[in-house]
């Protein structure tokens, strides 16, 4: 190899090391933009601290396999049971509908929709009407009660 080809390599090498530095730069960019993008549109209360969907269904199914063992009615919360299902469906990114929220509260419909009433009433609930159907709406958790859950769910240290 001539003295001029390897100066032509090092060049060549310079350069490329040179390109993939700006399209690390510019993936990097683009990363913080979607990281920011994200947290406008969710708002940041939604992403801090982190709670996996796992975690949270593993205590809906917990809170119900109680009923295999005691009396149902030992354990009716349908306010927490209610709090859990809207925190999955948040993180998991789906919507939930009134009717659907009744059945996580395994309460009876009447009394769930008391309680719906009374956690909006309350600044826990958000309900969002369903502009593709105006009979539907649904209910998310304010970003207050999204922020309380994932505290909660944090200092219980599950899996540390």
């Amino acid at each position: 190899m001539t003295k001029h080809s390897g100066e032509h390599n090092d060049s060549r090498l310079l350069d490329l090391s040179n390109q993939v530095s700006r399209i690390a730069a510019s993936l990097a960019e683009l990363s913080t933009e979607r990281r920011v993008a994200l947290q406008t549109a969710q708002g940041p209360e939604s992403l801090e601290p982190p709670v996996s969907a796992e975690l949270v269904d593993w205590v809906i199914q917990a809170r119900r396999r109680r009923a295999d063992f005691f009396d149902v009615g030992l354990f009716a919360d349908p306010a927490w049971d209610m709090l859990l299902d809207l925190l999955e469906a948040e993180i998991r990114g789906r919507r939930v509908s009134v009717s659907s929220l009744c059945i996580a509260a395994a309460v009876p419909a009447s009394t769930a929709i008391r309680w719906i009433n009374a956690m909006v009433k309350d600044g826990l609930f958000v309900r969002q009407p369903d502009p593709g159907d105006l009979r539907r709406v649904y209910v998310e958790l304010s970003p207050e009660a999204s922020k309380a859950l994932r505290r909660y769910f944090a200092e219980l240290n599950l899996g540390a």
